[in-house]
């Protein structure tokens, strides 16, 4: 009977600090600032940024030294590139460099003198292009068209010499062709669009951060308000357990995020026409305990919080180093274990590497078991690490309490 009266006392004292928790909340401006509008609107400015996804008709300059009939097909083939527009023909390096610099064209291609002759005798021409690399994208957009124009050139060679060859006559009467015929199919990123490719990511890490600045400036509010209330807070529910408190607060703070999670899981691809394959069941159920275990991770935080400000001290910094260690800027199987170890202590790491597993690669819930089982370690760690908090700087008020 006492056990159960203990359980129901828990229990009312938990949804009393949901209560009150979600009131501060609400009436807290700067707070709703990260809760609501940040969540919002970051995904939507980040994807317009990035739109459209990929460059079309980059201008770029055409040396011909070779002067012939080989060199001028390969300059049509280049223009007829979507990524690649021949913008002018300059006689020589040094006015291609000069539009260069003016910014007229992004790059340059240099057809060497003796590039029909190499051709004609079956040996390999050098095609030097210079790049301009201010823009990784358009950087990207030169190879990737670059290179198709090499496997075509490469197959018309190809076709031709066998047709030449002796070995033509075994195929009289019928078509011959390449033995075999490649086809690049891109998983995830059908449009290979840089929007398609680091938004899934970011929104991720983006319902983190603006989660733990939340957080940590209501932890750092509170602290303001003991200080200046003798080591007691008005707000705090008297006679609360340290887990009826923490539980509380986490669950009021998971509860706020869930029509924001929705919104940006499931309405942002729709309506920027991102990858999203999966099954909203299968990434919201993955999302939940990252959601946990940023809920205990801002609570266990709020240790560093002395003023309300301190949050975007501590948090906004941090914001660029996580970005690096989930692996969109770099994957994360090629760093070194220090840094891996610190990208498996951040809850949004997993997320992002779970949810573009379902999101973008339509992967189910059990095939994401590794990210999946993570984020509830971590968020049994971080439970424990909001715990400790909670109970030290409830014995800090009391002695705040006491030294009043």
């Amino acid at each position: 009977m006492k056990l159960f009266k203990g359980i129901i006392k828990w229990l009312g004292d938990t949804g009393k600090v949901f209560r009150r928790e979600f009131n501060i909340s609400i009436r807290d401006a700067g707070l709703l600032l990260f809760f609501l509008a940040l969540p919002v609107a970051y995904p939507v400015v980040y994807t317009i940024i990035y739109n459209p996804e990929v460059v079309r008709k980059l201008p770029v300059a055409v040396v011909d030294e070779s002067h012939s009939a080989a060199s001028r097909d390969l300059a049509r083939k280049m223009s007829a590139c979507p990524s690649i527009q021949v913008y002018a023909y300059p006689a020589n390096m040094a006015d291609a460099k000069a539009l260069m610099a003016s910014t007229e064209v992004f790059g340059v291609l240099r057809i060497p003198s003796d590039y029909a002759r190499k051709i004609e005798r079956g040996e390999q021409a050098t095609l030097p292009f210079y790049a301009d690399m201010s823009l990784l994208l358009r950087y990207r957009a030169f190879v990737s068209a670059l290179t198709d124009l090499q496997m075509e050139l490469s197959s018309e060679l190809t076709a031709t010499k066998v047709m030449d060859s002796p070995l033509a006559t075994l195929a009289a009467g019928r078509e011959m062709g390449l033995p075999v015929k490649s086809e690049s199919h891109f998983l995830g990123d059908t449009e290979q669009g840089f929007a398609s490719f680091v938004i899934p990511g970011i929104v991720i890490l983006i319902l983190q951060q603006s989660m733990i600045l939340g957080i940590t400036l209501l932890g750092g509010t509170s602290r303001e308000r003991r200080r200046r209330n003798g080591g007691i807070d008005p707000e705090a529910i008297p006679g609360a357990s340290v887990s009826a408190t923490v539980w509380g607060k986490a669950l009021c703070y998971v509860v706020f995020y869930l029509p924001g999670t929705i919104y940006i899981t499931h309405w942002i691809p729709e309506m920027f026409n991102l990858p999203h394959y999966g099954s909203p069941v299968d990434y919201l159920l993955f999302i939940f305990p990252m959601l946990l275990g940023t809920a205990f991770l801002g609570l266990f935080l709020n240790v560093f919080m002395k003023e309300r400000e301190s949050a975007f001290i501590l948090i906004v910094f941090t914001s660029v180093i996580f970005l690096f260690l989930s692996g969109l800027t770099w994957p994360r199987y090629a760093m070194n274990d220090f840094w891996t170890w610190c990208g498996n202590l951040v809850p949004a790491i997993w997320g992002v590497e779970g949810f573009i597993r379902i999101n973008s690669n339509a992967a189910t819930l059990g095939e994401t078991q590794t990210p999946y089982i993570a984020l509830w370690i971590l968020s049994l760690v971080y439970m424990l690490g909001a715990y400790w908090t909670t109970a030290y700087l409830n014995v800090k008020s009391q002695k705040l309490k006491v030294k009043g």
